[in-house]
């Protein structure tokens, strides 16, 4: 069976735990599931700094990354890195923004994502315009909670600011709703049924299609776009910073003085 590993985006082991319980509930009997955190980047991708930053994270954690896997499932939506680690990888690499839009589109003819901040919303439209899947999406809509404020156990909060968000996101023409982040997992099931239509959690959607393209022996093209690296020499993380030579100060020495004669 797949053994599939789950990488979050950002640096808060909480948040790979809560991705990693919706990935296992997703997955197929027998299927192994791992999360793994990067070591350094931001605490939560909320912009371009973040998002490259994170990818760079990203993909260096799984350059180092040394036990036996089938497929990578890349837990952070709209954020960059993708193709990156395509190229590096020879197992299947699964974004949940593709796959949460690519799902969307074979249950509606117009999706729209609820997302976390309002600034996330062009970095979200470019990703699906990477994909080639923003031309079916309606609206792209934030809650205006930020990653870290998401609380998906009996918070209100949340709850209010997400059905909101999906109001407006209605209003736009949508008729299938995606969850824009990875900590939203699980939303699908706690409030989708109060929206009377389909909610596709970008978690759930790729592990399935990572299982399916595992299943069917598929992976990455090496001809084109997703060629392998060429090779040469690559610095990975900061160079270590060679500090010049310590300049000793000249010793004073009291003057000595002499017995008269």
């Amino acid at each position: 069976m797949p053994r599939i590993v789950v990488t979050n985006c950002n640096t808060t082991r909480a948040m790979t735990e809560e991705i990693v319980r919706g990935a296992r509930d997703a997955a197929s009997p027998g299927t192994t599931i791992a999360g793994l955190t990067p070591a350094w980047g931001p605490e939560s991708a909320e912009g371009w700094l973040d998002s490259y930053l994170s990818a760079a994270a990203v993909i260096d954690t799984l350059r180092g990354y040394e036990e036996s896997y089938d497929a990578v499932v890349m837990a952070g939506f709209g954020e960059h890195g993708r193709e990156g680690a395509r190229e590096l990888l020879d197992v299947p690499v699964v974004d949940i923004t593709e796959a949460a839009a690519h799902l969307a589109c074979l249950l509606g003819r117009r999706y729209g994502v609820v997302t976390t901040l309002d600034r996330a919303r062009g970095q979200i439209e470019d990703s699906l315009h990477a994909a080639g899947v923003a031309q079916n999406c309606a609206a792209v809509v934030g809650t205006g909670l930020g990653v870290l404020d998401l609380d998906l156990g009996d918070s209100e909060i949340t709850v209010r600011a997400f059905l909101a968000a999906a109001e407006r996101a209605r209003d736009a023409g949508v008729e299938v709703l995606v969850l824009g982040c990875a900590g939203m997992t699980g939303l699908q099931e706690k409030d989708g049924a109060a929206l009377d239509m389909p909610v596709v959690d970008g978690v759930a959607a790729a592990v399935k299609l990572a299982e399916s393209l595992v299943g069917l022996g598929l992976t990455t093209s090496r001809v084109g776009g997703y060629a392998k690296p060429l090779p040469k020499s690559r610095t990975w993380g900061r160079p270590p910073v060679v500090r010049p030579p310590a300049v000793r100060s000249p010793v004073t020495r009291s003057p000595v003085v002499r017995p008269s004669e």
